[in-house]
């Protein structure tokens, strides 16, 4: 089984990486690892015990997985498990985390794992899915704080909106 942890600083606060990530709205304008994401039944976003779609994209288009969230903690923390299989894992769990740095910055921290398959070709599959997966992954959240860095004000003042149409 593959394992994986990293840490990402980000150029905003934790609510700001944290709803960039996980509103869909924001994530199709950056995310280069997923084409395109859905909650089942409908939402912006996920909430625990909520499945996803999720498409590849890129070189990864042919991958889809959906994923079933375990946590949903706004701003600190969401993780998923994959429901069912998609080659080429025959298991698939992350974790994101967020936590404060310094001012207007956050760290994100990603965990991984998974099993790729099928089982006995797991010995030559899987050290190529684990390096094509983090180097995905690098660059993914390079690209999530790229987008921060031009947009994380207009997360901001989405974000006032939609509390002030809450109260």
């Amino acid at each position: 089984m593959a394992h994986k942890r990293f840490e990402f600083g980000m150029p905003a606060n934790a609510a700001v990486v944290f709803d960039a990530f996980h509103y869909h709205c924001w994530r199709s304008r950056w995310d280069s690892l997923v084409s395109e994401a859905r909650v089942q039944g409908g939402g912006p976003c996920p909430y625990v015990g909520a499945v996803t779609e999720n498409a590849g994209a890129g070189v990864l288009r042919a991958l889809s997985m959906r994923t079933e969230f375990l946590a949903y903690d706004r701003p600190r923390i969401a993780a998923a498990s994959m429901v069912g299989h998609s080659f080429p894992f025959r298991r698939w769990a992350a974790s994101i985390r967020h936590r404060a740095a310094e001012p207007g910055r956050s760290v994100l921290v990603y965990t991984y794992n998974f099993e790729a398959g099928p089982r006995a070709l797991r010995w030559l599959i899987e050290p190529v899915v684990v390096w094509m997966f983090d180097r995905q992954t690098r660059k993914r959240f390079s690209r999530l704080a790229a987008f921060l860095e031009r947009h994380a004000e207009e997360i901001e003042c989405w974000q006032t909106r939609a509390r002030e149409s809450d109260e």
